[in-house]
């Protein structure tokens, strides 16, 4: 069955109509997320460890990411796809072991860390050693932090990229993307993931660009975060929170 999940993943990723992912931090924005009609769910990690009270950047420990993914898997019907970063330390089959255990068919890993950019090489050996260990249950999709922490090229992105997809990812996501000229050289010659994010190009020209996959990161937490300040504000100074125009 979790085979199945993720090749229904997998095929949702198409340069026509691309995978449209609202990204969840716990099983409530999990639910309305499906709700919604949306056919993945995935989380993010920066919004997940806010929730679980902590930074981001592999801060929280991985037992308690893989439990939070584990409630989000639970209260969907939806295939589940899973932010983990850079692994949180564990080793390839260990790490593709307690995911798949989670319930999860996907999941982002990067290319960056505390110290930087990882090695090309030594990222591509990581990719094919989950790849090797997931076979086809896992849908990977290899983020490329060039644009974040790296030379800001295309032909870095493009030699990144395609090496993780001759590694074994699926999918590559090159973070940090706004201009649509670049976004179209490179979905051109790579299935790719954008950032959704003010300046973005909107999400028909995506499409138009040849994009397979959107997703929003940690913007959507962010955004109701601050809606939940403003009516925590209002309950402070005496107004009725429930009103629009308190």
């Amino acid at each position: 069955m979790t085979t199945e999940t993720a090749a229904r993943l997998r095929e949702l990723h198409t340069r026509t109509n691309p995978l449209i992912l609202p990204n969840a931090w716990d099983a409530a924005s999990a639910r309305a997320v499906e709700a919604a009609g949306f056919p993945v769910v995935a989380t993010g990690s920066a919004a997940m460890a806010a929730v679980l009270g902590y930074e981001d950047g592999e801060h929280t420990p991985p037992g308690e990411m893989l439990a939070a993914v584990a409630r989000i898997a639970r209260a969907v019907s939806v295939p589940v796809t899973a932010d983990m970063e850079r692994g949180y330390g564990l080793p390839p089959a260990e790490l593709v072991e307690r995911l798949l255990e989670t319930g999860a068919v996907g999941c982002n890993l990067e290319d960056s860390g505390h110290g930087g950019l990882v090695d090309m090489e030594e990222q591509a050996d990581f990719l094919a050693a989950v790849r090797a260990a997931a076979g086809g249950d896992l849908v990977v999709n290899a983020r490329v932090d060039t644009y974040v922490a790296g030379d800001r090229t295309t032909s870095d992105a493009l030699a990144r990229g395609g090496r993780y997809l001759k590694a074994g990812a699926d999918c590559v996501y090159p973070i940090g993307l706004t201009d649509p000229e670049e976004i179209g050289t490179l979905a051109a010659q790579l299935p790719i993931n954008v950032l959704f994010r003010p300046g973005a190009p909107s999400l028909a020209e995506l499409a138009a660009l040849g994009v397979v996959r959107v997703s929003y990161g940690h913007g959507l937490h962010q955004a109701a975060h601050a809606y939940a300040e403003g009516l925590f504000a209002a309950v402070r100074e005496g107004h009725d929170p429930y009103r629009r125009d308190a």
